[in-house]
């Protein structure tokens, strides 16, 4: 009796001799915790004050040039460049969060060329600290490794254009026509922004990869993309119901050919230029963006975003809100006149089902199909007319000028006319290069690069693109896990698609400019994420394994 009391006595002091410990460590953890947090605070506040001190004195100066117009984007600016800087994760979340709505924020601050740009207040110092801290730690930059030497010859093409041929229009222009004077412009320039249109977001892909570090990080990042979708096309029937109820007239007072231009004076509280003449039957809304045809754009690559968290996501609510969502771009598709989103978001629809597998998982595609059939169903019987008269200016358009003979008009007219094998220079048909000298408008995208950097230059990017695309083919078939599989099989039909596409040139401009890069750094991180759950499932299960044995051990011990 006397031993089993002592042993009973030395079981409690060890007891509180560890519950003590424990108490201590979690004192000491919390201290640490308020420490960092402090420290958190006063780094914060230090960057603010040295920001905002920074911001006022450049402010001052552009407010004397040229006015609060001026003066306003310069301080947000350095603001926003020293806070990106310091904090390149929330960062990039707040460069993501910002493209789909560039468009509004543009024209509400001021409609200045420099605000076009303003999104790389966030993504080059965000980049430029990644760069940094990668370097530090002697992690690779650029992903995948497997685009290292794609990328080089590429850039070494578009290096070559720019010296031989925008630096030789900069330095011997050619001479002006008796009764035209010489243009002034600066073709380097035009050059060196041409190459950041056409390479500037590659190492997206590095940022997205190194900002997902858990299955958490993943799903904050696609929820969040619905959210924006969710919230963007909203704001798209909102400015159409504005329009159709009168609050927005549009161009329905214009005359002539103002009918059938998109104009600024037209703009209905979001978004820029947009054309509004139904008497016409001329539609053209830009939703939240600068012009229509990238709202088109932003409604094609959502089908994909949206499609892939309705068949991905492992919460049954996110998948609804994905549908909800999927529905709405399919509501915009129609109602904003574009026919080329009416066109391709139900094509783009049908992709992903194909390519995806999704046929097969009928636990999950029948009820998303039905809930898409039901509110599209819904929204279809109340705007009949609107159907009609969309369907019938598509089959309009393509009698007219079918999408295949018009990108072979064009790659004819380039190949006739281009220089030479190095084209005609970087950014010389590149629309955000206007400004700096003449450009050539060319609608479709691999014939605009044949134009500006020549054969050589559009094989480079051709192979960049498809060893992307390959590399993302044999990521996603690696990955075990069925929900990121999923997830991982929509980004790369997505990338498929955008990779070889070249109606238009939406690699070019918002959204899709930044989307496919924002695309394949979520593939291609999405294996690490899958071995990490794997591995943690391994981990509970050896140790709900040791506690079964344990208390069989009890058990048994006590019978």
């Amino acid at each position: 009796m006397l031993k089993k009391k002592s042993k009973a006595k030395k079981t409690k002091k060890s007891k509180s001799k560890k519950q003590a410990k424990g108490s201590e460590l979690d004192i000491k953890e919390r201290l640490a915790e308020k420490r960092k947090a402090a420290q958190a605070r006063k780094e914060l506040t230090s960057t603010l004050s040295t920001a905002i001190g920074g911001g006022l004195f450049l402010g001052i100066i552009l407010f004397a040039v040229g006015g609060i117009k001026a003066a306003l984007p310069g301080v947000l600016g350095v603001l926003i460049i020293a806070l990106s800087y310091k904090y390149p994760r929330q960062a990039i979340f707040a460069f993501l969060i910002y493209v789909p709505f560039g468009g509004t924020i543009t024209y509400y601050i001021g409609n200045s060329p420099i605000l076009q740009l303003a999104k790389d207040a966030f993504y080059v110092p965000a980049l430029i600290a990644l760069w940094q801290s990668l370097k530090k730690q002697r992690l690779p930059f650029l992903i995948p490794q497997g685009l290292k030497n794609p990328l080089y010859i590429l850039l070494g093409c578009c290096t070559l254009t720019l010296l031989f041929v925008n630096g030789g229009q900069q330095f011997s222009p050619s001479s002006a026509s008796a009764f035209k004077a010489a243009a002034k412009e600066l073709p380097l320039g035009m050059g060196i922004l041409g190459l950041k249109v056409l390479l500037g977001y590659v190492p997206l892909i590095s940022c997205i990869y190194y900002l997902i570090r858990s299955k958490r990080d993943f799903l904050i990042i696609t929820r969040m993309q619905v959210i924006l979708i969710l919230t963007c096309c909203l704001l798209g029937v909102l400015q159409y119901l504005l329009l159709l109820v009168g609050i927005c007239k549009g161009t329905q007072d214009a005359v002539g050919a103002a009918l059938f231009k998109a104009t600024l004076e037209a703009r209905c509280y979001f978004g820029g230029s947009l054309v509004y003449s139904p008497s016409q039957g001329m539609i053209r809304l830009p939703g939240t963006f600068v012009a229509p045809w990238q709202w088109a754009w932003f409604l094609i690559s959502s089908t994909f975003f949206t499609f892939a968290t309705g068949f991905g996501d492992p919460s049954i609510l996110w998948r609804g809100v994905s549908l909800l969502s999927m529905a709405l771009v399919f509501v915009n598709a129609v109602i904003s006149g574009q026919r080329i989103a009416l066109a391709l978001v139900p094509t783009c629809f049908v992709l992903c089902l194909i390519l995806t597998g999704q046929l097969a998982n009928l636990k999950r595609f029948v009820p998303l199909l039905g809930g898409l059939v039901v509110i599209l169903g819904g929204a279809i019987a109340s705007n009949p007319t609107v159907i009609e008269e969309r369907t019938a200016s598509f089959v309009s358009r393509w009698e007219a000028s079918p999408p295949y003979e018009f990108i072979t008009q064009q790659f004819e007219e380039v190949w006739k006319n281009v220089d030479g094998p190095l084209g005609d220079g970087l950014g010389r048909a590149t629309n955000a290069a206007r400004a700096l000298g003449e450009t050539k408008l060319i609608e479709t995208y691999y014939p605009k690069l044949l134009h500006e950097i020549g054969i050589l230059g559009m094989l480079a990017f051709l192979g960049l693109v498809t060893t992307l695309t390959f590399i993302c083919f044999r990521t996603y078939r690696r990955i075990k896990n069925r929900n990121f599989r999923s997830y991982g099989a929509a980004m790369w039909v997505f990338i498929l698609f955008i990779s070889y596409n070249t109606y238009y040139y939406p690699l070019d401009v918002d959204p899709v400019a930044v989307y496919y890069w924002f695309a394949a750094g979520i593939l291609l991180k999405l294996p690490e994420i899958d071995k990490l759950e794997r591995l943690k499932e391994e981990a509970i299960q050896e140790t709900e394994g040791k506690q079964e044995k344990k208390t069989f051990r009890v058990k048994t011990n006590s019978a």
